[in-house]
């Protein structure tokens, strides 16, 4: 790419939101030139607004400290430096809903990592390996919102991410039922141990929400775009349960899954093994390769060790073996704030800006 585009951040102090600062530093196609946030840290530098809440191992780049604060409200302000925002805004869903909206109707393709808009029927929640093709949508909600440029595109749940994508390179076999149990890190709720000290030596059997986007979400990505919407797959069925565990990052889920013609175990391994999408066929610049890796070692995968995979773009999956009620169960790692967050928002504006739907103005 001969000029970086122009990126905005909506929600820039938030851990998210750093999580992209941090990301997208030395970015081979992005540079962040605008951060906004709420207005009490508008007309702030962004070291200032954030102060000591950095919440990233790395520090803060240098580049950014110095970025006055956008109110994120100024829709036409913000929009008028940018080519494109990353969506992280720390409001209601109806208020995400609106801003998201608005920028969008001011011509700004928006990439979100909130879930205001996930269900949506002209938004596709993508993970780029799986279903790219969701974003063929984009022309139906340009048309519905009155726009040339501006759209809204979104990415799933983090909790789906260690296993949503296991299961689609099974598809030729037909998944039919699964059930997961997720065990979440605690910056999936912008904590660190910190500021959440009750979280050391305990576990929390209850998320807000957790459960039902990590049943229904996959169900959105493993959908079809018909007639200018997207409509959710029926299968598989998916049970969750999701916990919150004390480990600063990486979301594991312990899966169990039965399909329609069961597979034999060394089937498995070579799907997972051959498995890549668009992102790996086009290179990316944030591309895991390859996307899927397998541990045979039975402690593995492990937070600690493997969450970091790819410069935590990857997913690792461990412990394959048939199961006494249902056909397999396996277990599945995906680094939260990375593949979960902001990390799968920066792959899916690749995947976007490599299909020419975002763009210099």
């Amino acid at each position: 790419m001969k000029e970086k585009l122009r990126v905005g951040i909506l929600g820039a102090t938030g851990m998210v939101g750093q999580r992209f600062i941090s990301l997208l530093e030395d970015h081979p196609w992005y540079e962040v030139v605008a951060v906004a946030a709420s207005p009490r840290s508008a007309g702030k530098r962004y070291e200032e607004a954030v102060g000591s809440r950095w919440k990233m191992t790395a520090p803060m780049p240098e580049r950014v400290k110095s970025l006055i604060v956008q109110d994120v409200n100024q829709v036409e302000e913000v929009a008028a430096g940018v080519d494109f925002v990353f969506s992280a805004v720390d409001m209601s869903k109806e208020e995400i809903r609106a801003i998201e909206e608005a920028y969008a109707k001011a011509e700004i393709p928006v990439v979100s990592n909130n879930s205001a808009h996930r269900w949506t029927p002209d938004v596709p929640m993508m993970i780029p390996e799986v279903n790219p093709e969701h974003a063929e949508v984009i022309e139906s909600q340009k048309k519905r919102l009155g726009t040339k440029r501006g759209f809204i595109a979104v990415k799933p749940n983090c909790s789906i991410q260690g296993y949503a994508p296991a299961l689609a390179a099974l598809k030729e076999f037909g998944p039919t039922k699964a059930v997961v149990c997720t065990y979440q890190a605690i910056s999936g709720a912008g904590k660190t141990f910190a500021d959440w000290p009750e979280m050391d030596d305990n576990v929390i059997p209850y998320i807000g929400g957790e459960e039902e986007k990590s049943e229904q979400e996959p169900l959105k990505i493993f959908g079809k775009v018909e007639n200018g919407v997207i409509t959710k797959a029926e299968l598989p069925v998916i049970s969750a349960q999701c916990v919150r565990v004390p480990v600063s990052d990486g979301h594991m889920a312990a899966v169990s899954v039965s399909f329609e013609k069961k597979p034999t175990k060394e089937e498995i391994l070579r799907c997972w093994r051959d498995f890549e999408g668009e992102p790996q066929k086009l290179e990316l610049p944030s591309a895991p390769k390859p996307f899927l890796q397998y541990f045979e070692e039975d402690n593995r995968p492990q937070t600690k060790l493997d969450r970091d995979y790819e410069g935590g773009f990857g997913v690792s999956l461990g412990r394959l073996r048939e199961d006494t009620v249902f056909d397999y169960k396996f277990v599945g790692l995906a680094h939260n704030t990375v593949r979960g967050a902001a990390g799968g928002a920066i792959l899916c504006a690749e995947l976007l800006t490599a299909k020419g739907y975002i763009a210099k103005k």
